[in-house]
């Protein structure tokens, strides 16, 4: 690692507090991050947390840490909320669309993927799918039981009362545990939890499997505790997630590494949580019908890194209010830091590459403070639009970009277009008429410039004259 790099400081949701960040295996970083359910499509909240992820891991890979990053698919054991009875997310979508759930984990996890590929997320270095770890969460759950669990008709449960502290997590202060949580005759406490679920009599799920406790499906929580574990080994660096599973999930993984590794650590050294994405009009909610998915930004004209940017403005442990408003002007930022790229670039052809200036020590000082995005941003826009262009500037860019994700060694101003899938007018055709509305404006005839202005309008074309990024173009929405 550089010598001028400055310790990595993370704020750790477990002590509520900013710690150094110490990898258990020297220039290692071992991250599991929670991923989908893979029942319907992600929405943009949803997307938040893999940006956040990913600028996790990018930080790491550039302070020079061998990154091991895991990502989960839940295709299996996740109820239609975080009660401990009722439907599989799968099994209800599954029979919603009249399909098998392999077909709906397997639509809905590509379409998934296709969103990380847009945002420019980095793959991780696994994907780990639960189904492939049923044989180990068996093992996993027998050999805590004995000690942690009871078993009831519907299913294994998980005492909470057997290991120290449980719940330090969310800071549950109440006696009847989270709210979310149904309660189950016979459960000894109201925050235990299902290890196993086993299928009720007379019913048959399409993904069930024989057990010691009879046949069913795994508990939510249980996954991530044996696939992190399986694939990192315990205790590994980080685990992240949204901040919705600080209260439910996360605790209960916790308390099942407790168990399993026979002490009070909580499996991994730092828990971090990105806040939530607000969206006004209620159309954050997969119950409302119609919620905002990526694809629609994409549709209606933005390119999928104005969302990227938008998501790396705020803090990722602050609320982010969306609004189209907000994601235009996103994009707006972006297209001017790609303008000054631009500029940059061409001037950079005839001058030798050199080495980065010290705005590099300034992005790490900025993202070694538990990741601040929004410092580095500025940082970066007061490169690419200084007047004074030199190579080692556009090093500089691009080596920051390394964090940022923004695809700002290959991203156009063009590719920044607002284009909406509606639109009905081809690219060329614009341009052909632009082209003899230039040649008007430069011959004063403003009659025909103006007539022409006019045609694109009424095919939805909007001349912004008054761009103060210079004179363009956009489809309407």
């Amino acid at each position: 690692m550089a010598s001028f790099m400055t310790d990595l400081r993370l704020f750790n949701s477990l002590t509520r507090q900013l710690e150094t960040f110490q990898p258990v295996h020297p220039g290692e970083a071992r991250v599991y991050t929670c991923g989908p359910t893979v029942y319907n499509y992600p929405h943009i909240g949803n997307m938040r947390a893999y940006v956040f992820a990913d600028v996790l891991g990018r930080t790491l890979s550039f302070k020079g840490y061998k990154l091991t990053h895991v990502i989960n698919i839940t295709d299996v054991g996740h109820l239609t909320d975080d009660a401990d009875a009722g439907e599989d997310k799968l099994e209800k979508a599954a029979a919603e669309n009249a399909q098998s759930i392999w077909q709906i984990a397997r639509h809905y996890t590509e379409a998934y993927w296709a969103d990380i590929k847009a945002l420019n997320i980095r793959e991780p270095a696994k994907w780990s799918i639960a189904t492939d770890y049923v044989p180990q969460m068996i093992e996993f759950a027998k050999g805590i039981a004995d000690q942690h669990c009871y078993e009831l008709d519907s299913g294994l449960y998980f005492d909470v009362t057997t290991v120290a502290d449980y719940g330090r997590l969310a800071r549950a202060v109440t006696d009847e545990g989270e709210g979310r949580i149904q309660p189950v005759d016979g459960k000894r406490n109201a925050a235990d939890f299902a290890i196993w679920r086993k299928t009720p009599p007379g019913e048959t799920r399409q993904m069930e499997w024989d057990s010691p406790w009879g046949r069913g499906a795994p508990g939510w929580h249980l996954e991530c505790s044996v696939m992190s574990g399986d694939l990192l080994g315990f205790p590994f660096d980080i685990h992240t997630g949204g901040i919705d599973h600080r209260e439910i999930h996360h605790p209960n993984e916790i308390a099942q590494n407790q168990a399993h590794c026979h002490s009070d650590a909580s499996g991994a050294n730092i828990w971090m949580h990105n806040n939530f994405l607000v969206e006004r009009s209620g159309k954050m909610s997969k119950s409302s019908g119609e919620f905002l998915r990526l694809q629609l930004l994409i549709d209606r004209g933005y390119h999928p890194l104005a969302y990227r940017m938008m998501c790396l403005q705020a803090h990722y442990r602050s609320e982010l209010e969306f609004s189209w408003e907000g994601l235009g002007a996103a994009l707006v930022r972006l297209k001017r830091m790609v303008m000054g790229i631009e500029r940059l670039r061409l001037d950079a052809l005839s001058v030798p590459r050199g080495q980065a200036d010290m705005s590099l020590y300034q992005v790490d000082e900025a993202i070694s403070d538990d990741l601040n995005t929004a410092r580095a941003l500025v940082i970066a826009e007061s490169i690419a639009n200084l007047g004074d262009y030199e190579s080692d500037r556009l090093d500089a860019v691009y080596s920051i970009d390394q964090i940022l994700g923004l695809r700002l060694d290959e991203l156009t101003r063009t590719d920044l277009r607002i284009r909406p899938k509606a639109a009905t007018i081809a690219e060329p055709e614009i341009e052909a008429i632009l082209a003899q509305r230039k040649e008007a404006r430069a011959a004063k005839d403003f009659t025909t410039s103006d007539r022409l202005r006019d045609e694109l309008a009424a095919l939805g074309v909007e001349v912004m004259d008054g761009d103060p990024l210079g004179w363009d173009w956009k489809l309407g929405a």
